[in-house]
């Protein structure tokens, strides 16, 4: 996160125009997935772009089922959060369309207890990435979406970033088609 975290201190973009942080920390290694869990699902309209996505691959959204893990502050986008830009980070983790969900749970425990940031966390030709393939594929709809808007998506009610969002782009959200043309007229 230390990277992430730099950045928000020192952005090459102004972060009041940032859109929205699109990441996905673990890219399933365990072929293609039926579910795209969203760690901090609720705290942003950015769920609902995600629903749309996911409906384009035949796969649906679900909250994160560990929670109280705090995955939602324990990964880069969180360094955006913080600064109130909208994020959503997300993958395919546990419904696989070729594992059983008892198998998944067991891979996946494996995984965090002999692999994750640890040595052995090395590429390995065994792995199926048609998994990893959908949630890139799926966050870049979200990107493309997002770029084809006139509007930010906002934090919804009762998230604690929504206030320093606004308080960060006084007078709401200035359409995108605004702050583009703006640009073009600073260039000139």
């Amino acid at each position: 996160m230390l990277g992430s975290a730099y950045y928000a201190a020192h952005p090459l973009f102004p972060l009041a125009n940032t859109v929205a942080d699109l990441n996905s920390d673990v890219l399933t290694t365990l072929g293609p997935m039926r579910d795209f869990t969203v760690a901090g699902y609720g705290q942003s309209e950015l769920d609902d772009y995600a629903r749309t996505a996911t409906k384009e691959q035949n796969r649906y959204v679900q909250p994160d089922p560990e929670p109280e893990l705090g995955h939602f502050y324990r990964s880069d986008h969180f360094s955006f959060a913080k600064v109130g830009v909208p994020v959503l980070c997300g993958g395919g983790y546990y419904d696989s369309r070729l594992h059983s969900k008892a198998s998944m749970e067991e891979l996946v425990s494996e995984y965090h207890a002999k692999h994750y940031h640890q040595p052995s966390d090395e590429y390995d030709a065994q792995w199926n990435l048609r998994g990893a393939e959908q949630d890139v594929r799926l966050l870049f709809r979200v990107g493309q979406r997002l770029t084809s808007e006139t509007t930010f998506p906002q934090w919804k009610s009762g998230s604690g970033f929504k206030a320093i969002r606004e308080k960060s782009r006084p007078g709401q959200q200035e359409p995108m088609a605004r702050l583009a043309a703006g640009a073009v007229r600073a260039q000139e």
